[in-house]
């Protein structure tokens, strides 16, 4: 078996899956943000519960987690020492001269405070060259003066930072090695183990974070693994990566920056697995849980990737899925300023105290109140019944905070968040998308988190989106995405050689270097060498840019000339594709080589049925009152989705309940179950 936890801000997701059978089975369970280990072994024992089976060797667990996400957001990192070459202390500080983004135009604007503060970033003496040469050697009491210092500051992680590290790595193990001697139970961040890449500020900042996160996210680890070994014996337990791909647990702690994002990585992976399925190339993954709303663009089946991204204004320069994040989910609470305008998020009531409507002690109105206002989510059967809401708190937060202010009615109110909120979470999926010239009528909008399903049409509808797709267990999606993916490893080494100056065998040795190092980690991880598979690519640009694309390229066992000319003529496509001119003329500059290696888990394929053209009455439920926007209120049925047949057929206005989610059909659209059991939506239909 394998297992999903994707730990959201709200609820932690839980999934379940038999190899063999392909059989789902899920939970859904209270984050418990004073101890999420609490909520993550509860989530578990659900599931096995329900599976009616228990964990035995050979089973692994796959866990997603924001936790490293939102201690960045909340600054309770570890108190870090940052170490670095004779005058480049201020590295951090100097940046690169800009004004964070959504500010670009204020002069008076501050960036936030470096990530480590200035008495806490010391020099050492030494000094590497461009070419990788020791200009000056390592002056060892310089080090050891800057230790003492670090100790009697209470550092909790030491990172090491310096100049040209990447193409000599020495002076970084000696200070390594002097640190862990004489600072015993500290973590050290190596920044050519992390980030081995030019671009110094990218880097230390990369490396900070690492060092920032490792000892949360180790103490975290370890406590997690102590209650599993404890309850369940051995199991392996692996970690999601922001690139899609998972790490055994054991080596999570010291790459920790690499598990920024990881739960909504696994969001992407789940988009991506079910694009394919359906035999598609675009997808929209829009995963709505009770804090954010996460967008990832599935581009030829595959998520969309970028070689650095960034929680707030801080970079992180690691291979990493491509998303969008924005405050749009359930728990975001709408707010009227001043001037009487209304604005829903980016604040969330989260799991504590929550909406009004769960009646755990929050009293703003969000997202999630107004659905039940708008009898959008059925009180009774929300978690499937686990949690009873309260209509009447919902409409006490929204008079107050919303309706009252704005002198429109209770309803009106309601209706006002849903429509703000939908065209929050369209701008943002046109931000990544339309605006980086894809067309959206060639895309399935694939809504999942548990209130996803709920906004998708209309969503679909203000960006030209011609079909929704909501997947099975559409709640606990994400969790399904980390169940499906694989082990994967991302290796990079800065070149920086001119077109003229390549040499096919410097490639080669290069790429074999780092493919036998990717070898030895799915090794040491347990892969079978069967199921490993490696990939190419390298960082490209013309002469005199500044940046550069990252360029997938053909893998072969003995490099020559001609597939030098390969992975040039490679660039000038994709730079033709991206930006839409290519300039075969100019020189091209090798900035980066990178491999991948890939440790296979086995495919889990979804379940087929039979498509049997049938009434979907078997599964109506009821006919309830719900506001279905300009019509106002209107009598439509209600479907239970467990007991709609793969063929039915159902018209809009409805809603198709299950037990973590809820599907909205408004009018002039309609729904058909697929072979995959999925809610396949035509948006606009007669």
């Amino acid at each position: 078996m394998r297992i999903g936890v994707d730990v959201g801000g709200t609820f932690t997701d839980v999934v379940l899956v038999e190899e063999d059978a392909s059989r789902f089975v899920y939970a859904k369970t209270p984050t418990t943000h004073g101890d999420l280990a609490d909520g993550v072994m509860e989530g578990i024992a659900q599931v096995l519960n329900a599976a009616q089976a228990g964990l035995v060797k050979g089973d692994y667990l796959i866990h997603g987690t924001t936790i490293g996400t939102n201690a960045i957001v909340e600054g309770k990192g570890a108190r870090v020492g940052l170490i670095t070459t004779e005058g480049f202390a201020d590295v951090l500080e100097i940046r690169r001269v800009a004004r964070p983004k959504e500010a670009a135009f204020d002069f008076e604007v501050d960036n936030p405070p470096p990530m480590v503060p200035r008495y806490l970033r010391r020099e050492i003496k030494e000094r590497i060259g461009s070419d990788g040469s020791v200009l000056t050697p390592l002056d060892e009491s310089s080090v050891m003066e800057v230790v003492e210092y670090f100790n009697g500051q209470g550092v909790q992680a030491v990172v090491v930072c310096l100049l040209f590290s990447f193409l000599n790595p020495a002076h970084e193990k000696r200070v390594a090695e002097i640190c862990c001697e004489s600072l015993p139970g500290v973590a050290v961040s190596l920044s050519h183990q992390i980030c081995p890449e030019f671009r110094e500020y990218e880097r230390t900042c990369t490396t900070v974070m690492n060092g920032y996160l490792g000892p949360i996210i180790d103490v975290y680890m370890r406590n997690l693994q102590d209650r599993l070994a404890d309850k369940y014996g051995d199991v392996r337990l692996h970690i999601m990566q922001s690139n899609g791909g998972s790490m055994s647990a054991e080596v999570a702690g010291s790459n920790a920056a690499h598990l920024i994002n990881s739960g909504p990585a696994g969001g992407a992976m789940a988009a991506a697995y079910l694009t394919q399925a359906l035999g598609r190339s675009y997808a929209i993954g829009a995963d709505m849980g009770g804090t954010t709303f996460d967008i990832s663009i599935i581009d030829n089946g595959m998520p969309r990737t970028t070689t650095w991204g960034g929680v707030t204004e801080y970079p992180i320069k690691l291979p990493m899925v491509d998303m969008k994040t924005i405050g749009a989910g359930g728990g975001s609470i709408a707010w009227v300023d001043e001037q009487g305008v209304l604005y829903v998020g980016p604040q969330s009531a989260g799991s504590d105290p929550g909406p009004a409507c769960y009646g755990w002690g929050g009293v703003l109105p969000t997202v999630s109140d107004a659905n039940v206002i708008l009898g959008r989510l059925n009180p009774k059967y929300f978690l499937g019944g686990k949690l009873s809401l309260f209509p009447e708190k919902a409409r006490t937060a929204v008079k107050v905070h919303v309706a009252d202010m704005m002198n429109v009615t209770i309803d009106e109110a309601a209706l006002s968040i849903i429509r703000i909120a939908n065209a929050n979470m369209a701008k943002g999926i046109s931000a990544v998308s339309v605006e980086k010239g894809y067309d959206l009528r060639e895309f399935l909008l694939i809504p999942f988190g548990g209130a996803a399903a709920n906004h998708a049409v209309e969503i679909a509808r203000e960006l030209g989106i011609p079909q929704v797709v909501v997947p099975e267990i559409c709640g606990n999606f994400s969790a399904v995405g980390l169940v499906v993916s694989d082990i994967q490893h991302d290796l990079v080494r800065t070149v920086g050689l001119r077109e003229n100056d390549v040499r096919p065998d410097q490639l080669a040795e290069i790429f074999r270097e780092m493919e036998h190092k990717g070898r030895e980690q799915l090794t040491d991880e347990g892969v079978a060498p069967a199921d490993m598979v490696l990939g190419w690519s390298a960082d490209l640009r013309y002469e005199g840019q500044s940046w550069e694309l990252t360029t997938p390229l053909t893998r072969v066992d003995r490099l020559g000339d001609q597939d030098v000319a390969g992975m040039i003529e490679a660039f000038h496509e994709l730079h033709q594709r991206v930006y839409s001119y290519s300039e075969r003329s100019q020189p091209i500059e090798f900035i980066n080589l990178r491999v991948k290696a890939v440790g296979r888990n086995r495919q889990i394929s979804l379940s087929t049925h039979a498509l049997i053209t049938s009434s979907p009455l078997a599964a109506h439920k009821e006919d309830r009152s719900v506001y279905v926007g300009m019509a106002g209120w209107m009598s439509i049925p209600i479907y239970e989705r467990s007991l709609l047949p793969a063929g039915a057929r159902i018209a809009g206005p409805a809603l198709i309940e299950e037990q973590i989610s809820t599907t909205f059909l408004p009018p002039q659209s309609s729904a058909r179950i697929d072979e995959f059991r999925n809610i396949a939506i035509d948006v606009w239909s007669e």
